[in-house]
């Protein structure tokens, strides 16, 4: 059997396999593996609190236990080369508090040695250690973030609270309460930590006077209104898990009581966002419903699954109905704009994105000319799409021109990650190739023209796109070339030349490409030692993109992504989606379902005829 005919025996069985998969509501439920703090965190906060669930602390626990490494470390991600002392830390101190294990017990010896030798509580993380103080672990950082310093600097500077990221407004927010008020919460299970703080840092704790620094209650105000207003239908903050936790503390510092129903409902949503992988339980920080669903649609059409099929009339109907008809924050730098956007999670309903957004108008566009019903909710969402576009020519992932570079200098951790949201070549590049492909607007456009400058800009002296929410050059360099080509760029064009060039450079000997989340740390390609699925299929899509034949570099490509031998441990698990450099990062369980479809569709219907 040739290659072509493999590959379209591929796409068929492929397709059904998805199709066996979908939810009777028409969604598709994959599981959204990420960084270990929410199981931690939510073990800490259970005791805490006093909820009583011994068997979800426990189910819980068993991921933790099951993560840690042989010298007692705990990663960020699978190649990390010792450990990372805040997931460390935060594993140890959950496993503590569980019960489950002793802290006498050599694992946990292990663990605790670990984190003294590389600096002790003191060298984690902000939101390691923000969160250790709410729960009376550690003392709360003086210097980091100070509240009354920080709003001196943005009155200043005439900066408004909606200047930083929505992300990070909806984190800091919660913090900003209980860091004013310098609140702990003390329980009889609270473990001890001093071990793991240096002799002088405890003797500057404690001649150091823990003094409150209130906020002027009209930012009080301000915030615990912010919080409040933000609150879904499933108590969660903005549905994400770890805005939800320090929600949980931050109104407990101005008077909330454990039993109000908003601290009651934030923790039974948190609850509801536990997810069984496979092997283990896990606290997902935000269901990838919406997404996986627009994902898989978008792709099964492209495979020939019927649009008039029942499975796909339900797919469909799950994405019209989550499209937001709610204004959300975006408004304060988009005022001129209908709701029309979607978002990462079904339980969220004011937080849209732009690649939620242009994922889910692949689905509607295949309705929306002969349904008028759909036909009006697509236009709004390309409008939407489009005015969200940053006046640089790029489109970010939440909200429009909050990018102020000088952010990156305030005294806050991690300052240019955390508090802005710039453009992104992954966010221009699909969009640019969704407007390409499915609304024909190409160069004569002033908004496309403006993105493929941006593109071009910011394109690396090798050739490759630093990609912000994936793993992370070859992440990045896929959605560069597939928007170039779809803006109506040619495959001559020194751009996608140099990114094929670059591509077809960092190819594998089995066929397959690979990247490590180092990449996302150091800023430039770090190659992993082996293959992975995700990166191989987003690597050939890119080629297939850019190359009028196929390529011997596409050839292999596809064969890997045929041969099923490939399809198993650290070649499909490897976390390719990213959220913090060096702290947060995702394993997609629907990813190596749906980009190896996509790439093999696009192989089959660009070099079918030939």
């Amino acid at each position: 059997m040739n290659r072509l005919a493999k590959v379209i025996t591929e796409i068929d069985r492929r397709t059904d396999r998805l199709l066996d998969l979908q939810q009777p509501d028409g969604s598709w439920r994959f599981s959204f593996e990420n960084a270990l703090l929410t199981d931690a965190y939510m073990i800490i906060m259970l005791r805490t609190l006093e909820w009583d669930d011994e068997m979800l602390i426990r189910q819980l626990t068993r991921r933790l236990l099951a993560k840690q490494t042989k010298n007692g470390t705990w990663k960020a991600y699978p190649d990390e080369r010792m450990g990372n002392l805040s997931a460390t830390a935060e594993a140890y101190a959950a496993l503590l508090y569980s019960g489950v294990i002793s802290g006498d017990a050599i694992p946990m010896k292990k663990a605790a040695r670990f984190i003294r030798e590389n600096g002790g509580l003191k060298k984690t993380s902000l939101l390691t250690k923000v969160f250790f103080a709410f729960n009376g672990l550690y003392p709360w950082p003086d210097r980091e973030v100070d509240p009354s310093r920080l709003f001196r600097i943005m009155k200043k500077v005439n900066m408004n609270f909606y200047d930083l990221g929505s992300y990070a407004r909806a984190h800091f927010a919660p913090v900003l309460l209980g860091m004013a008020e310098k609140f702990q919460v003390h329980n009889s299970r609270k473990p001890c930590l001093k071990h793991l703080i240096s002799e002088e840092d405890r003797r500057k704790a404690k001649g150091k006077k823990n003094s409150k620094r209130p906020l002027y209650s009209i930012q009080s105000a301000f915030l615990e209104n912010y919080i409040l207003k933000r609150v879904e239908e499933d108590g969660t903050l903005l549905s994400y898990a770890t805005s939800t936790f320090l929600m949980i503390y931050g109104l407990l510092a101005v008077g909330y009581k454990p039993t109000d129903p908003v601290i009651h409902g934030a923790i039974t949503g948190l609850i509801c966002l536990v997810h069984h992988t496979g092997k283990t339980f896990h606290l997902q920080n935000s269901p990838p419903t919406v997404w996986d669903t627009s994902l898989v649609s978008y792709t099964l059409l492209s495979s020939g699954a019927p649009p008039s099929s029942s499975q796909m009339r339900k797919s469909l109907s799950f994405v019209q109905k989550h499209q937001q008809t709610r204004l959300g924050d975006w408004k304060f730098h988009n005022p001129d704009v209908m709701p029309g956007g979607w978002g990462f999670s079904k339980s969220n309903t004011i937080h849209p994105d732009i690649d939620d957004t242009q994922a889910a108008l692949r689905t509607m566009f295949h309705y929306a000319k002969t349904d008028r019903t759909i036909q009006h909710a697509y236009k709004r969402g390309v409008g939407w799409l489009l005015s969200m576009q940053n006046k640089d020519g790029g489109w970010p992932a939440f909200e429009k021109d909050t990018n102020k570079r000088w952010m990156a200098k305030l005294p806050i951790e991690n300052a240019g990650d955390a508090l802005t949201d710039p453009s992104t070549a992954d966010l221009t590049g699909r969009t640019l190739e969704f407007l390409g492909n499915y609304e024909g607007i190409r160069l004569s456009s002033p908004h496309i023209q403006s993105a493929v400058q941006w593109l071009k800009q910011h394109q690396e002296s090798n050739g490759s796109w630093y990609g912000r929410w994936g793993i992370c050059y070859i992440y990045g360099t896929w959605a560069g070339i597939t928007g170039l080509m779809a803006a109506g760029i040619t495959h001559k064009d020194s751009a996608v030349q140099k990114a094929v060039e670059w591509l077809t450079s960092i190819q594998k000997c089995d066929g397959g490409w690979g990247e490590s989340c180092k990449s996302d740390i150091n800023k430039h390609y770090c190659d992993l030692p082996y293959s992975t699925i995700t990166q191989t299929a987003w690597a050939v899509d890119a080629l297939i993109a850019a190359c009028p034949k196929p390529t011997d570099s596409i050839k292999r490509g596809i064969d890997y992504l045929l041969h099923r031998g490939n399809y198993n441990g650290i070649h499909v698990s490897y976390p390719t989606g990213a959220g913090l450099p060096g702290t947060f990062y995702m394993y997609y369980h629907s990813y190596n379902y749906i980009w190896p479809l996509l790439a093999l569709c696009h192989y089959k219907d660009k070099y079918g005829n030939n």
